[in-house]
């Protein structure tokens, strides 16, 4: 289980926006939000690394996680990104992460 500290150390406030750090993991058999990996929300996406599908697939499943617009701020070709959760708080935003870990078990 993730500890709600953990969660909260991996995004930050940007004025009315969350930055959220993401590990991702693309061509996994699902997409899916897994845990923590190295200081960033760990992601799984099915989508391959290649032409930006991967970076769809994150930003489409943290929008239905967060119901929110998500948007890449950083590493746009790299497993480490950035990603902006307009007008969410980080405190909404790690309460919406942990509600929805837990649902998965």
């Amino acid at each position: 289980m993730i500890s709600r500290a953990d969660m909260e150390a991996t995004l930050r406030a940007d004025g009315p926006d969350t930055i959220i750090d993401i590990w991702v993991i693309p061509g996994a058999r699902r997409s899916e939000v897994v845990g923590i990996h190295d200081g960033a929300l760990r992601v799984r996406v099915a989508a391959p690394a290649e032409g930006g599908k991967a970076n769809k697939a994150v930003l489409a499943l943290l929008g239905e996680v967060l119901d929110a617009h998500p948007r890449l701020g950083r590493g746009s070709t790299s497993r480490r990104k950035q990603i902006c959760i307009e007008g969410r708080s980080p405190e909404a935003v790690v309460a919406l992460l942990v509600e929805h870990l837990a649902a998965r078990g």
